[in-house]
């Protein structure tokens, strides 16, 4: 007998079966032209400032990121259904129903509950409760905020060493600055990728946002983590705007070790969400997979996939 959250779930799975992509497509429209004048500002403006989901354009009514939305929900529901399935957690299934259903249909309501109001940002308790030893890599450390959720979490004595790659080299300063004094903390000014080579960036979006782009105007030396790291790694974050695809395949053979706990942003595209627990689960399926929800009541992002191993 199914509870409320698979019912949720299921109901909506059916429905989106039985509709086109352009009565999809449609409904988004609908409910976004019911919410009020400064909630679709918002939308739009956030939208159109990362470029990640497709443009917007509310005075002309263009809403392509809409109608890619709805090309991968009609597209991909076996894909929504697998990591449906997949999820250790009711806690995690809730919120995978509750982004799909702010896609389809505007619902901040089932996103608000999702929202994470205890624990740090990465590190649930419940999932991670306690640390021994670890060998941390934090891809994509911006200026070291990640790291000192990390030890304000679990302590200093809970890591050996924390390697922090950030391409940007005045992030890195201030990275420096803020970690000064913490132990064994380990900078590292690379792009991670899924080989080694040298790529182009740009740092005019957002500090927090730096992305490789083929016509920025800096360069960085990319390096993947199986090439780079040779020691045992225990944990690695993963938050690069989109590049975390490519970091993992470059990270196959530490996640084919079945050491290392993963906690990846998953929404960074249309498709991460699905794509990235099939390709860790592919390098090794002997992970347990999990969502949690660090984003805001309007639109679903901060969204982190938590794979462990399972003991």
């Amino acid at each position: 007998m199914k509870n409320y959250i698979d019912e949720k779930f299921y109901n909506l799975i059916n429905k989106l079966e039985n509709e086109n992509i352009y009565n999809i497509y449609i409904n988004m429209v609908k409910n976004f032209n019911k919410l009020d004048i400064l909630t679709q500002k918002s939308i739009e403006d956030f939208l159109n400032r990362f470029k990640y989901w497709g443009n917007i354009c509310t005075s002309e009514q263009n809403f392509e990121c809409f109608y890619l939305k709805a090309n991968i929900l009609k597209n991909n529901l076996t894909d929504y259904i697998w990591l449906y399935e997949n999820l250790e957690d009711y806690k995690s299934k809730y919120i995978l129903f509750s982004i799909l259903n702010n896609f389809y249909s505007f619902d901040f309501e089932n996103l608000s509950n999702c929202m994470e109001r205890i624990y740090k940002h990465y590190f649930d308790l419940d999932l991670l409760p306690n640390l021994k030893d670890e060998i941390f890599v934090d891809v994509g450390a911006y200026i070291g905020d990640t790291i000192l959720d990390y030890i304000s979490t679990y302590g200093e004595a809970s890591y050996k060493k924390i390697y922090a790659y950030e391409l940007s080299e005045e992030n890195i300063k201030f990275l420096k600055q803020n970690l000064n004094g913490k132990k064994n903390i380990i900078p590292k000014q690379n792009a991670v990728l899924e080989e080694n080579k040298i790529l182009k960036y740009s740092d005019n979006i957002d500090s927090s946002a730096t992305k490789l782009e083929e016509s920025g105007e800096l360069s960085v030396q990319g390096v993947s983590l199986d090439s780079d790291l040779e020691e045992d790694i225990t944990m690695l974050k993963m938050d690069i705007e989109g590049g975390e695809k490519n970091a993992l395949i470059g990270a196959k053979e530490h996640i084919k070790k079945g050491k290392v706990k993963l906690l990846i942003s998953v929404y960074h595209n249309n498709t991460d969400l699905f794509t990235l627990p099939k390709l860790i689960r592919d390098y090794n399926p002997n992970y347990n997979l999990h969502l949690r929800y660090y984003g805001g009541p309007i639109f679903p992002t901060e969204i982190v996939l938590v794979a462990l191993p399972k003991k």
